[in-house]
């Protein structure tokens, strides 16, 4: 297991909402001064909010709050509570009348591995926002991970739980760190030696190995994460650090990047610091990598 947290980074603060019964939650993270955002979507079944708002090409300058949820394409309404509660704060970017929080969103699909109408809704996200702080998340089934699962290219019947992971590494001053729901197709290896540390399990709770594969239903899957700095970004390197998230994916998931997964990064920078962002860039797949040890790997209380 790996150490450090996203609450790591300067001016980023988070919180869980788990419902454990239902096997459903959200994680939300946010930065209330506005940070640089950037995201990369490479998944083939992905559902999003607000990625436009992320681009590089786009003209907005700051985001206010990434929220990773459960629910399949009912978890988006997380958002909604998200947004509510910053603005009761007077947060959000100046349209004149007002201010709009800027919230991206990513969600899985954990429909199948609890109770399939109960989701994170705009209650679920207010709360989580209402808790947000710096104290650790704990890791495991908490959070946009409580339903997570892996390994179903075996069939669904053999898939093992997922999670929530996080980890962080110090860059002279400024820290980058992630946060990862892993609900992947895929099997899950230790990216130091390739060994297989979870996935489809048989009847004896034995890792499976090789083929045969089969087709998981499109959409049940999908990893979605968040890389954070406080080091100083323009939208184009946030962009970059986002995509590099993805060859942490690709370190710790195999395979990745699948029709059926809907696999999303974002990232946000703080603007604190003043760091080589090449240096954050050889460090973000490694990162990215950690957490997503830790997400099936840690089960905290």
């Amino acid at each position: 297991m790996y150490n450090g947290c996203i609450t790591d980074v300067k001016g980023i603060t988070a919180a869980h909402a788990t419902n454990a019964q239902a096997r459903t939650g959200c994680t939300v993270v946010i930065c209330q001064e506005g940070a640089t955002g950037g995201v990369d979507v490479r998944g083939g079944a992905p559902g999003t909010r607000e990625t436009d708002a992320f681009a590089p090409i786009n003209m907005v300058p700051a985001v206010h709050a990434v929220v990773l949820a459960g629910g399949s394409a009912y978890g988006l309404a997380a958002a909604d509570g998200v947004m509510r509660e910053l603005e009761k704060k007077n947060i959000g970017y100046d349209v004149g009348v007002g201010k709009v929080p800027i919230v991206g969103s990513a969600v899985l699909f954990d429909l199948a591995n609890g109770d399939m109408h109960v989701r994170p809704d705009a209650q679920m996200g207010a709360q989580a926002a209402q808790q947000a702080g710096k104290a650790p998340l704990k890791q495991g089934l908490h959070g946009a991970g409580t339903g997570a699962t892996v390994g179903k290219l075996y069939g669904m019947e053999y898939q093992s739980p997922g999670g929530f992971g996080c980890a962080s590494v110090q860059i002279g001053p400024a820290t980058l760190a992630a946060a990862v729901a892993v609900n992947a197709a895929g099997q899950i290896v230790n990216p130091v030696n390739g060994q297989l540390i979870q996935g489809a399990r048989d009847a004896n709770g034995n890792l499976l190995q090789g083929p045969p594969l089969v087709k998981p239903l499109q959409g049940t899957n999908t990893t979605i994460g968040l890389l954070a700095t406080d080091a100083i970004l323009t939208k184009a390197q946030a962009h970059r650090l986002a995509m590099l998230g993805h060859d942490g994916y690709a370190m710790a998931i195999h395979p990745v990047h699948t029709m059926y997964d809907g696999d999303t990064v974002f990232a946000m920078a703080t603007n604190q610091f003043e760091v080589d962002p090449d240096v954050l860039f050889a460090l973000a797949a490694e990162v990215m990598a950690r957490a997503i040890v830790n997400a099936v790997t840690r089960r905290d209380a």
